[in-house]
């Protein structure tokens, strides 16, 4: 691979609003690539570290392989308290609408179980969040009521049986 080519730090805001226009576009492949060389340049550039995390969670839909270890790692990247629980929210919130679109056995389930994470994640989130800005609220009413329109339910726990010792 040729060696990349360094961002001029006076080009970040531009490069911000590029990368969130391709999000809007449905390119999370083009927005990780200015994201990536934003923060080559801007290592703590919070804004770019959760554009990167949006655009990761745009690609789970895509079917790429992004793994909950780089979504983790980004998380621990962002430095505010609120939005560090609030995207944790969105990540899983995220992975659990494409459980429901799998449709795989256990699907369900497990769309279950990563709804009620994320609606943990929005209830941490709320009393830390800045007056007047109730997104962990409507994000927890999102999870309650595709949990509700889809008839999701845990996943009963398996009764142990013993088998006889011949």
């Amino acid at each position: 691979m040729p060696d990349l080519k360094q961002l001029h730090k006076d080009a970040i805001p531009a490069a911000l609003e590029k990368a969130e226009r391709y999000r809007l576009l449905n390119e999370p492949g083009e927005a990780e690539s200015i994201c990536l060389d934003i923060l080559a340049v801007d290592p703590d550039n919070q804004r770019a570290i959760i554009v990167l995390l949006l655009a990761f969670t745009d690609r789970f839909e895509k079917g790429y392989g992004v793994s909950e270890t780089q979504t983790k790692e980004l998380l621990s990247r962002v430095k505010s308290e609120y939005e560090r629980a609030y995207y944790s929210g969105i990540v899983a919130e995220r992975r659990a609408k494409t459980k429901l679109r799998q449709h795989t056995p256990g699907c369900r389930f497990q769309a279950y179980d990563l709804l009620r994470e994320a609606m943990d994640w929005f209830e941490k989130a709320e009393p830390l969040s800045p007056p007047g800005h109730d997104d962990a609220i409507l994000r927890w009413n999102t999870c309650a009521r595709i949990i509700e329109r889809n008839k999701l339910v845990p996943r009963e726990e398996e009764e142990r049986i013993e088998l006889p010792l011949e």
